[in-house]
């Protein structure tokens, strides 16, 4: 029972310190080094650097740095991309860190499952924070950016002490993610696009399709090649031109 409950410590820990690096990986650094230099939790030999001072003190500095930044709207999406590339690997570091003195085959998987979940985790916040930023007033932004702090502290302190419980909504989690991602792709794509078009990088295009008085098919769709229409819709409907009962009001008129 004893070494059941180690080993899921052991995954909690490592599945934990990857997920939240994804989110905010300087409250994790913070948390995780006080922690272990308290005496609250013994860190594993691979993680027993982030109880230096130094290591606490500069990841502390960050955290400050990134508790404002990553709540005003457009500074915190520049943000998140620049920390794309310090995120990942960061997670995968601490996902081998966490797994303690194991074989090298073992430890070089830990950091690909952690490099892997940070990216997910990233990638879920990132996304959201970009969609939240079309929002004209600031106050949600500030409202998810602190709901993302309390999950990454609480998030991590139940991976310490009740790793079952983590395990179960990091099930959880992921099940939204795969969920999630899909829409938050469809709709980052919809702003750079309309933000191209702001811009003029990217070309505007033609108003053929209205809800009312109905949509307007192109030429190739009133005789010609039903199947290059067709995938043209479909594009429309990716790209958030068009609704799902648009698209099917014009498939039915081409068929």
């Amino acid at each position: 029972m004893e070494e059941y409950q180690s080993i899921n410590g052991v995954i909690s820990l490592t599945m934990g310190a990857s997920w939240a690096s994804g989110i905010n990986l300087y409250a994790a650094l913070v948390m995780l080094g006080f922690a272990g230099a308290t005496g609250n939790v013994d860190l594993p030999p691979g993680l027993e650097v982030l109880e230096n001072p130094l290591v606490i003190g500069a990841a502390g500095l960050m955290y400050i740095t990134e508790f404002f930044a990553d709540k005003i709207p457009g500074v915190d999406t520049t943000w998140d991309a620049l920390h794309t590339f310090v995120r990942i690997p960061a997670g995968a570091l601490l996902a081998m860190g966490a797994v303690g003195d194991v074989t090298p085959a073992l430890e070089i998987a830990a950091g690909i499952l952690g490099g892997g979940l940070s990216a997910t985790s990233h990638a879920v916040k990132a996304g959201t924070r970009l969609a939240v930023n079309t929002s004209p007033e600031p106050f949600s932004n500030i409202g998810v950016s602190l709901a993302e702090d309390v999950a990454v502290i609480g998030g991590l302190w139940a991976a310490l002490t009740h790793p079952v419980v983590f395990l179960v909504l990091l099930a959880i989690f992921l099940c939204l993610a795969i969920w999630l991602l899909p829409r938050i792709w469809r709709g980052v794509k919809f702003v750079f696009r309309k933000l191209g078009q702001l811009f003029g990088v990217v070309d505007k295009e033609p108003p053929t399709v209205h809800t009312m008085p109905g949509p307007v098919l192109s030429p190739a769709g009133a005789g010609g090649d039903i199947t290059s229409e067709l995938e043209r819709l479909k594009r429309l409907l990716d790209d958030g031109a068009i609704s799902a009962e648009e698209f099917e009001t014009l498939k039915r008129r081409l068929l």
